[in-house]
């Protein structure tokens, strides 16, 4: 409990520090090429190395995103929606960096063992992630559908609701 309770108040704490940048709509830009660690501790090249004709990136800059990643990801099985997703915790700078283990370790804590290949950390080059989407509203996930070329074909950023559900599921048809 003191772990968990630590981490997200690092997280909080680091992403304080960061000027938000203005929020955008990358749609048909291609994902740039960054390398993350999911929480097996395997090295992943985000978006080349992700299985998946069309992979859905769940993008999260702050631990309050993650109640919209959980509401994108319940949506999803509950309508049995045939997409590879991933959720991609995003800290820019480099005092998270020499946090990034302390703060796997929470989220290895809180996750189920099964799921942690699915979840792949950005910290350096999450510069790279937040100039393509923006970051104001950070509590807000960014959910990113990917073409097979990494070519981004649907962009949501206004938390879970129904309607961009389906559009992304009408997507995926």
């Amino acid at each position: 409990m003191l772990r968990s309770f630590l981490t997200l108040l690092v997280i909080t704490l680091l992403s304080a520090c960061s000027s938000p940048i203005a929020n955008k709509n990358p749609i048909n830009q291609t994902f740039p090429e960054v390398l993350g660690e999911n929480l097996r501790e395997q090295k992943v090249v985000i978006p080349n190395e992700l299985e998946g004709q069309a992979r859905l990136l769940l993008i999260g800059y702050v631990q309050d995103a993650q109640f919209d990643i959980d509401r994108w990801l319940i949506g999803l099985d509950m309508t049995k929606t045939a997409v590879t997703a991933y959720e991609i915790p995003t800290i820019e700078g480099m005092v998270p960096r020499m946090f990034e283990r302390f703060i796997n370790n929470g989220m290895r804590a809180g996750i189920p063992k099964n799921l942690w290949g699915g979840v792949i950390t950005v910290y350096q080059g999450a510069d790279k992630v937040t100039n393509l989407t923006g970051t104001e509203n950070p509590n807000n996930a960014r959910v990113l559908l990917l073409d097979a070329d990494g070519k981004i074909i649907f962009f949501y950023d206004e938390g879970f609701a129904v309607e961009p559900l389906n559009n992304l599921r009408a997507l995926l048809r």
